[in-house]
């Protein structure tokens, strides 16, 4: 399958923007790169509340059947850890490398 790279910005709740960067630091990124996804980078805007972040994958399977085996996997049951508790938007695009 071709590389796919997702460029993901998240607005997070009014003051629980630090609180979502430690957990997905500490819960998310180990998972994600265990399923074979790199992490691009990812920011912080504290004026706009924002989580900025992006994803690739690079694979046998499309980044969709890879993500959904993530979201499927018993690891990611027990993380405990509910997206919704922090998010208030989604904004999620495929980009592709320019440089």
């Amino acid at each position: 399958m071709a590389r796919t790279t997702q460029l993901r910005t998240y607005t997070i709740r009014e003051g629980l923007l630090d609180e979502w960067a430690a957990k997905w630091r500490e819960l998310i990124v180990p998972l994600r790169l265990e399923f074979g996804f790199e992490i691009g980078g990812a920011w912080l805007d504290h004026e706009r509340s924002q989580f900025v972040w992006s994803i690739s994958y690079d694979g046998p399977e499309s980044f969709e059947e890879r993500n959904k085996q993530y979201w499927a996997s018993p690891k990611r049951a027990a993380m405990g850890l509910d997206p919704a508790d922090y998010l208030v938007a989604r904004d999620v695009r495929v980009v592709e490398q320019f440089y």
